[in-house]
């Protein structure tokens, strides 16, 4: 499932005031034209936006490559297509290669829910230069995110306070504040973006691919899903089976579970990610400073957030290091092993009582820059996977199922538990226990599963193809560390991707890379 309010891959702020600038996006004039013939108007890309993270305008690609952004028409209820319309957020960087040899466009989406896509994909641009050869690469603000009609909940001061609250309560008093914050924010998304909420589903995002398809004149729709992504892939593919091109799915999210299923997969992940930092620490040529044993490592890690619990230290001043930040800012550095050099200076750190690193982790994690001001990322993933998820789970419920989550990790258990309660309250119904992805007479879809990923296990990549159905679904193995494989650098990955996506062939079944 995709990952709960505290957790999400690499990468909120609203008011009341400010929501009829935003949702501007949404107009309330009906529109009679037909959307699939309207013409995309690609200029200069702006700043990201607050809601997209903020920054600076995004660099050429290294061989000059300009990055040209552009804004498309989407209904805002697909039920009612000749009514409201919303504006969507696009990014492109056009092929590079010989127009003959091109093939089209191809569409990314990074995950998150709530990524940006207009923001991570200039990021990573230059990992996909060989792709760009033959494919003008895409990518957009799903509806609900960044420049999209985005959800607006908290402000940015009530944001600091949510993230530091007690996420893993031990008592009644401590329950009843997180039932009372979590409820507070959400009737603050109602407040704010009560005329987007219902319209933010995986279906309906679904649909907006299927018009910038259109759109963008292709065909098929070629896509390279990633995290939530493949959730996303899996419900285009089945919605518009025939339409869909060469695809890849990485870091793939299981299809079969329920957000508590979910979870608690979700926590055996993030466990394993954590034994394998840990065995890599000490397997080191050096001493490992944060503990003389791969247990050692993780008792230690243990007992400084029951110390946090008890006693927050020092973080980013003003606020303070609490357990809840400090275990949001390790599980953000193990979704990579590039990332595992900053958990071990946290960890050293905070043993010494200075807790800056893993509060920027933390800050990460949620979507804060360094200015203090946060990005649509939280609100954003909350109302997408409130709006797809039909359970709503009671305190109570996850007082009972907390042994379960805490076998599958110690240190995790809790805190991915108490995570079900985000949509409690939810304002807006969920969709179905979980997406429906069978697509009988789809085209080939590219399935990777990393078998070190904390976040989307690699289970599931194995039921993601059985749920795509015979003949659809093609599984890969990556046998390696971090959250997805094509951008690990691994060249088996890249070499059977990048074949896929530019010459058509499928790798064998069941094909291994290490």
């Amino acid at each position: 499932m995709p990952n709960p309010p505290w957790l999400r891959a690499a990468a909120l702020t609203a008011t009341a005031v400010l929501l009829s600038c935003v949702l501007a996006g949404c107009g309330d004039d009906s529109q009679d034209e037909d959307l699939t013939s309207q013409q995309l108007r690609w200029t200069d890309c702006p700043a990201p936006s607050q809601a997209e993270g903020g920054g600076d305008t995004p660099s050429p690609l290294p061989d000059g490559g300009e990055w040209q952004c552009a804004t498309m028409k989407a209904p805002l209820d697909w039920d009612e297509p000749k009514g409201d319309t919303i504006k969507l957020a696009l990014i492109r960087a056009k092929a590079s290669g010989d127009e003959s040899e091109r093939i089209g466009s191809l569409i990314f989406n990074f995950g998150g829910p709530g990524g940006s896509g207009i923001t991570t994909l200039p990021a990573f641009g230059q990992d996909y230069t060989e792709l760009r050869t033959r494919y003008d690469l895409v990518s957009f603000d799903p509806r609900g995110v960044g420049r999209s009609a985005p959800v607006l909940c908290a402000n940015d001061p009530q944001l600091d306070a949510f993230f530091q609250q007690d996420a893993t309560p031990d008592d009644t008093a401590e329950r009843a504040e997180l039932l009372d914050n979590t409820k507070e924010f959400n009737v603050a998304c109602e407040e704010n973006s009560e005329k987007i909420l219902p319209h933010v589903r995986t279906t309906d995002a679904a649909r907006d691919l299927d018009l910038m398809r259109q759109v963008l004149g292709d065909g098929k729709l070629h896509y390279f899903g990633i995290s939530y992504g493949t959730e996303l892939g899996g419900v285009y593919a089945h919605l518009f089976p025939k339409k869909v091109g060469r695809a890849v799915f990485d870091a793939v999210v299981d299809p079969t579970q329920t957000s508590e299923q979910g979870s608690l997969g979700q926590a055996k992940g993030f466990q394993l990610a954590l034994d394998n930092y840990a065995e890599h620490c000490v397997s080191q040529t050096e001493d490992c400073p944060v503990g003389d044993s791969a247990q050692d490592v993780k008792d230690r890690i243990a007992k400084l957030l029951k110390d946090l619990d008890a006693k927050p230290i020092p973080g980013v001043l003003p606020r303070r290091l609490t357990q809840t930040a400090a275990t949001s800012g390790i599980a953000q550095a193990l979704y990579s092993q590039g990332f595992w050099e900053y958990l071990t200076q946290g960890l050293e750190e905070a043993y010494d009582g200075d807790g800056r690193v893993l509060m920027l982790l933390s800050d990460s994690m949620n979507g804060r820059s360094g200015n203090g001001e946060y990005s649509n990322l939280i609100a954003a993933n909350v109302s997408i996977n409130c709006a797809d998820d039909k359970p709503r789970y009671t305190p109570a419920y996850v007082e009972r199922k907390l042994p379960e989550f805490r076998a599958a990790s110690d240190l995790f258990g809790d805190f991915l538990a108490w995570s079900m309660v985000s949509c409690t309250d939810w304002p807006v119904a969920g969709a179905a226990d979980h997406p429906d992805v069978s697509a009988p007479g789809s085209a080939p879809i590219l399935v990777i599963g990393n078998t070190g990923d904390p976040a989307t296990p690699y289970e599931g990549a194995r039921k993601m193809v059985a749920a795509l159905g015979e003949g659809v679904g093609v599984e890969l193995t990556y046998k390696g560390q971090g959250h997805g494989a094509y951008d690990s650098g691994n060249k088996c990955v890249q070499d059977a991707v990048n074949g896929y996506l530019l010459d058509g062939k499928v790798p064998a079944a069941g094909t291994v890379c290490s």
